[in-house]
């Protein structure tokens, strides 16, 4: 079969139509929605209570692409009175849940400290899940600028 440079042309510019209006790449971000519903997961569907846990992230993020967080949960860590999980959730991020830490009695403290993309400002969250079924959740917002200017 071949084409004349009629339809050859109608077809390259329907192509070139395609790509530069309904192939245009959007940037994926998870709505807060999906952040709660992951948290609730993570929860089995209990509503996380304020204490024992603290999240320390900067206020501010000069730089999305490496931004320090840390959280410690305040436990005994006894057989009886321990740790399970830490989640780490940034609300705004393509794939919300950033990490999750698993603690044993034998772990001595829960602490972790670790680094995250951020794909823009936005609340990042810590839900620590204990052996009791109790869970606990810390919040800060992190405003990431644009070339360290402050915007």
């Amino acid at each position: 079969m071949s084409l004349t440079r009629r339809e050859t042309l109608v077809l390259g510019g329907g192509a070139l139509a395609l790509a530069t209006v309904g192939l245009q790449p959007m940037p994926a971000l998870a709505a807060a929605a999906d952040a709660q519903a992951l948290i609730m997961e993570f929860t089995g569907g209990k509503e996380p209570q304020s204490g024992r846990i603290t999240l320390t992230a900067p206020e501010i993020a000069e730089n999305g692409n490496t931004v320090p967080v840390s959280v410690s949960v305040e436990s005994p860590m006894t057989d009886d009175d321990y740790v399970e999980a830490v989640m780490l959730v940034a609300e705004e991020n393509p794939n919300p849940d950033v990490a999750t830490f698993r603690f044993t009695p034998m772990s001595g403290s829960a602490e972790a400290a670790t680094r995250m993309r951020l794909a823009k400002t936005q609340n990042v969250m810590a839900v620590a899940r204990m052996k009791d079924g109790s869970v606990f959740m810390d919040k800060h917002e992190v405003k990431v600028t644009i070339g360290g200017c402050g915007g």
